[in-house]
C-alpha cells in the first residue's frame, strides 16, 4: 500500500510540473511573447545573450520579482495581473531557454 500511494505522489508531482511548465509557456505566448520578441521599451529579446547575461547572474528569484513589480515600460506583472508567481516564473523559464 505504502508504495502505491509513493508512486501516486510522484506521478501528481510530476504532472504538476508539467502543468506548471505548459502554464509557463502560455503565459508567456499570451503576455510576454508580444514585447520581448519585438524589444518592445527596450524589453530583451529572446535569445540576446548579451542582453540576458547580467540578469541571469542575479538569479531566476529575482527575475521573477521584477517581473512581479514591474520594470521600466513593462507594469507589474507584464500583462497578466492574474497571474501567481509560479506562473510567472514558469514563464520567465521559458523566455530564457529560447
Amino acid at each position: 500500500m505504502k508504495k502505491i500511494i509513493g508512486v501516486m505522489a510522484a506521478g501528481v508531482f510530476a504532472l504538476s510540473a508539467m502543468s506548471v511548465q505548459a502554464d509557463g509557456q502560455a503565459v508567456y505566448d499570451k503576455h510576454c511573447k508580444g514585447c520581448h520578441v519585438a524589444g518592445v521599451g527596450g524589453a530583451p529579446k529572446p535569445g540576446d545573450t548579451a542582453a540576458w547575461d547580467a540578469r541571469k547572474a542575479t538569479g531566476i528569484d529575482a527575475m521573477v520579482q521584477v517581473v512581479v513589480t514591474g520594470k521600466g515600460a513593462m507594469p507589474p506583472k507584464g500583462t497578466c495581473a492574474t497571474c501567481d508567481d509560479a506562473a510567472l516564473k514558469a514563464a520567465v523559464e521559458v523566455l530564457l531557454a529560447q
